[in-house]
């Protein structure tokens, strides 16, 4: 344990030296994933299937704020939409503009969360969202997964229904919007999967707030039990085809990633937990006092 100490100590004063060249980095790294994933799943406009072009957003992106990644994915998806059908696109840009306004009145911070979970559902990973979003983040952040799984089943929605699009003619102009908003409003599967993950984000924020010895450990797990058991009644009940053993392999990998992110955020040590009581002339005091794991780095000196 005192060795994973150390590399994390060495890690964080990485990081905080090379912080200015790391984060652009990252989200350089994680737009042009982005926008390649893009591409591939509905890349209808070849104008920017371009590597160049995806490079020059991709650098954009880095030396902004995450929500232009978003503005950006957004533009992407709309201009492939678009390559479709004029109507698709218009669709996909009403459904944007409601999906922006309740991000922006309930989490205006959380772009990487829309970012990342159509992105995981995408490589059949989602279930380490609603655990590790609610491990960091906040109750509002429930509206930035759903933003994110709608994303996912919207984008999901067009390659499926790509076929018929492209058979319809310019006077089925009707046709084609009622196809996308009965496929949205129909599927059955984007809700199991957004109330599934709304719950487990709610639960996992709860359990690891409270002032228990192992509260993200519990969080981790009950939420992992809870978002299983959610879809399994929503396979049950509506016939989503939901994987059992695809989501109990995506729960352990949540849990095992969480743990990832608890010993870089609340690593602490239970043994060491002390209970204090004071007064003032007003109150009593009780206080729990758990201890941080930490470790000194040694320092090498060259002579």
């Amino acid at each position: 344990m005192t060795v994973l100490l150390e590399v994390r100590e060495r890690l964080k004063l990485i990081y905080s030296k090379y912080e200015m060249v790391v984060q652009p980095v990252a989200k350089f790294l994680l737009a042009f994933l982005v926008f390649n994933t893009l591409n591939s799943s509905i890349g209808y406009m070849t104008q920017l299937t371009d590597t160049t072009i995806v490079l020059i957003a991709a650098l954009t992106c880095s030396i902004l704020p995450p929500g232009v990644m978003v503005a950006f994915a957004a533009v992407f998806s709309l201009a492939h939409m678009y390559a479709l059908s004029m109507e698709v696109a218009l669709v996909g840009l009403c459904a944007y503009l409601v999906m922006y306004l309740l991000f922006f009145r309930f989490s205006p911070r959380d772009s990487l969360v829309i970012v990342l979970t159509p992105l995981l559902c995408a490589y059949k990973i989602p279930y380490v969202v609603p655990i590790v979003v609610g491990l960091l983040c906040g109750p509002s952040s429930v509206v930035s997964v759903g933003s994110g799984v709608f994303v996912h089943y919207l984008l999901e929605l067009v390659t499926a229904s790509a076929s018929n699009i492209r058979t319809m003619g310019e006077e089925d102009a009707l046709a084609k919007v009622r196809l996308m908003i009965e496929g949205i409003t129909g599927n059955k599967s984007m809700l199991v999967v957004m109330v599934a993950f709304g719950v487990t984000v709610m639960v996992v924020y709860l359990l690891r707030r409270l002032p228990v010895n192992y509260s993200w450990t519990i969080a981790m797990v009950t939420g992992a039990m809870v978002d299983v058991v959610i879809l399994l009644i929503g396979d049950l009940l509506y016939e989503i085809n939901i994987s059992v053993s695809g989501a109990l392999l995506g729960s352990l990998l949540a849990v095992a990633v969480g743990k990832v992110v608890e010993f870089f955020r609340f690593c602490v040590d239970y043994s060491r937990t002390e209970k204090v009581q004071f007064e003032d002339d007003e109150y009593y005091y009780y206080v729990k006092a758990i201890p941080k794991m930490t470790v000194p780095v040694a320092e090498k000196t060259v002579k």
